[in-house]
């Protein structure tokens, strides 16, 4: 006489069955690992560093100082308020999307050997790598409180706080938005064609001059290449996030749109295609 015995799994694993199954539930279920990841990103940038998190400091700091000589002094561009707030508002915003979108552009790549061992839902780790560079904005925003103060008392400029400060947060998630969206897209690529990884470097330094970081939207005003960067989403999140800061700056309510609407496309189009590619990316890596 033989007897059936019935298992019961608590997981089962099954691979993608549609272009839309994106499974983001399974993304929340292993939100232990990412956070998990977003300490290793942290910890182990610096662990074998001198100066550790005082980086964070000199990297903006520096930036800021080069555009006010060269852009201030030399090519004489005017900004609104003081110059090198102006500058370090624009780098700190800058650095966090800038920083995140070459991460998670070579996700497949860098993380090919985990990939290769053992399960986890592939959206953690580029998630991951968005929320460990919020850490690093986090330290570099307490920079431009400190360089507000600064100017507010040397140079007599005014200390601007206002309730558009709540708007913060969500312009850094609509800046993570736009470079975790942009990453993965590109992460997929970069799977089959390496040539990518080369050029994102030089693509984001591009980018950069395409977005008011070192000019006020407002410097654009009749100029006929105004139209470029009027056409690129990251300008009106960057310049938003300028007005929240110093008080001064160009922002329209249908350019926001454009700006938030923009980002919720971007990400759908990558986690598509994002999970699409996870399935056979360890035949080509």
């Amino acid at each position: 006489m033989s007897t059936t015995t019935t298992e019961h799994w608590d997981i089962e694993i099954k691979p993608q069955s549609g272009w839309f199954d994106l499974r983001l539930a399974d993304v929340w279920r292993y939100r232990d690992l990412m956070v998990l990841f977003v300490r290793r990103d942290f910890v182990a940038q610096y662990k074998q560093t001198i100066l550790g998190p005082l980086w964070h400091f000199i990297q903006p700091i520096m930036t800021s100082v080069m555009f006010l000589l060269v852009f201030t002094k030399i090519a004489r561009i005017p900004v609104d308020g003081d110059p090198i707030v102006f500058y370090m508002s624009g780098n700190i915003i800058w650095s966090y999307f800038s920083n995140c979108l070459t991460s998670t552009a070579s996700t497949f790549t860098a993380n090919a050997s985990i990939f290769g061992k053992v399960y986890f839902p592939r959206l953690v780790l580029p998630i991951s790598i968005v929320m460990s560079n919020m850490v690093k904005f986090g330290i570099q925003f307490l920079l431009l409180l400190a360089t507000m103060v600064y100017s507010h008392f040397v140079n007599g400029f005014p200390f601007f706080i206002s309730w558009t400060w709540i708007f913060i947060p969500f312009l850094v998630i609509i800046m993570a938005g736009l470079a975790l969206g942009l990453g993965i897209i590109i992460s997929a690529v970069t799977t089959k064609y390496r040539d990518f990884t080369v050029l994102i470097t030089f693509a984001v330094q591009l980018l950069m001059y395409l977005t008011p970081i070192i000019y006020p939207l407002s410097y654009l005003q009749g100029k006929s290449y105004g139209k470029y960067v009027a056409y690129n989403p990251l300008s009106y999140a960057v310049e938003a996030f300028k007005l929240c800061v110093t008080g001064q700056g160009t922002v329209t309510q249908s350019g926001m749109l454009y700006c938030v609407g923009f980002m919720f496309v971007l990400l759908f189009i990558g986690a598509v295609i994002f999970t699409k590619v996870e399935k056979t990316f360890m035949d080509t890596v």
